[in-house]
């Protein structure tokens, strides 16, 4: 049976940009729990008419996690489908005023309007026609719909491990890539915290007793930098640098934040093994770190493969030419990705400047996308 077309999601595209519309303007950054359980009440009152088994996973201090599950007809609630979706965003409250909600030149714009506002709209109306139209598939369904995937899913990853772990079929609606391609792989992530330890002193009176942290630091942001390689795919960013209090008084701390992408476990322990074996170099000062992995690569395995090829399939009888590549961001996929498990990321809509002031959805992408996300669930060969 051919997938439910286009046009159905096409009559459909006024009520999902007002849906887009409310759950932007329910400004949802990572580390509010508050807004984002505002967000997870709206969203379950919003799934509730599909009639879901709905589990709350309460959390104190990041937001909470929704699980929204459908058992097939014989009451399995374990395997089959599994769509990973977050609520959260990086933008703070009040972003909504930088980048209000807007339409211009068949761009809608908004703070977390492409990652992912668009693809909680995308999920809820393809499981809406899915229902209406009868095509709903005998496979179970589980909706996770997370807190804190912009912060490394410290919460969440007990569950996404224990959903994706038996999935027969994962969706990460993470936004497209700039051509619609889906990404079959994705680099890991590794987060460091290095601080360095010197000796305080006035710069001017007893210069010469100061054991100077920043100095130090200076020597292995230098050394950090050059592991920078890509060839390999190793790439090293200093993100963030504090230490000192005056000009004129010698630092006695200095630190910074890490963020290392890595293509492989074997270039992710090479780069550990150096990090954690860092050598000081101003006499008497001291390097302390801490961090390691945080999201495992997702590289391009067989049953990703698999499962790219059964989607363009289902693409093509929609008219789309599915393409797939690669990116260094992480996002929940990788979590589970060592399970050796269908996954299918980057099904969201097409869009721009996420994380950014600019960010933006392509309205003419939403009825396809939609359509597709259908699609696969719809028509997927287990």
């Amino acid at each position: 049976m051919n997938p439910i077309p286009s046009a159905i999601f096409e009559t459909q595209i006024s009520q999902m940009q007002v849906m887009i519309e409310e759950l932007v303007s329910i400004e949802s950054p990572s580390t509010d729990k508050q807004s984002i359980d505002q967000l997870g009440d709206k969203m379950i009152e919003i799934i509730s008419p599909l009639n879901p088994e709905i589990t709350i996973d309460y959390q104190q201090i990041a937001g909470n996690n929704i699980v929204a599950s459908w058992p097939d007809e014989q009451g399995n609630t374990t395997g089959g489908i599994v769509v990973l979706c977050h609520m959260d965003t990086v933008h703070p409250i009040g972003a909504i005023n930088d980048n209000p909600i807007r339409i211009n030149k068949g761009k809608m714009h908004g703070p977390g309007i492409i990652d992912m506002k668009s693809s909680l709209v995308q999920v809820v109306f393809a499981l809406q026609i899915l229902q209406k139209h009868n095509r709903w598939p005998n496979t179970p369904i589980t909706l996770l719909l997370t807190s804190d995937e912009e912060i490394g899913s410290n919460s969440s990853r007990p569950l996404i491990k224990h959903f994706g772990k038996t999935a027969n079929l994962v969706l990460c609606m993470e936004p497209a890539l700039s051509q619609g391609e889906l990404k079959t792989s994705r680099k890991g992530v590794m987060r460091f915290t290095i601080t360095t330890k010197g000796k305080s002193a006035h710069a001017g009176a007893a210069h010469e007793e100061g054991i100077n942290a920043i100095e130090e630091m200076a020597h292995q942001i230098i050394c950090l930098q050059n592991l920078t390689n890509y060839e390999t795919g190793n790439t090293i960013n200093i993100g963030e640098i504090k230490g000192g209090s005056r000009p004129n008084v010698i630092p006695e701390e200095c630190q910074i934040a890490v963020d290392v992408r890595i293509r492989n476990i074997v270039e992710a322990n090479k780069i550990t093994n150096i990090i954690d074996n860092l050598k000081s170099n101003v006499p008497g000062s001291k390097i302390l770190i801490t961090g390691g992995i945080e999201r495992d690569p997702m590289p391009k395995t067989p049953e990703i493969s698999a499962a790219f090829k059964q989607a363009s399939q289902i693409a093509k009888n929609l008219g789309i030419m599915l393409k797939e590549g690669s990116t260094g961001g992480g996002s929940d996929a990788n979590i589970i990705a060592n399970y050796k498990v269908p996954i299918l990321d980057g099904l969201g809509p097409l869009g721009d400047g996420a994380h950014t002031s600019k960010e933006h959805l392509l309205l003419n992408s939403v009825s396809n996308r939609t359509a597709l996300l259908s699609g696969i669930i719809s028509e997927w060969k287990i």
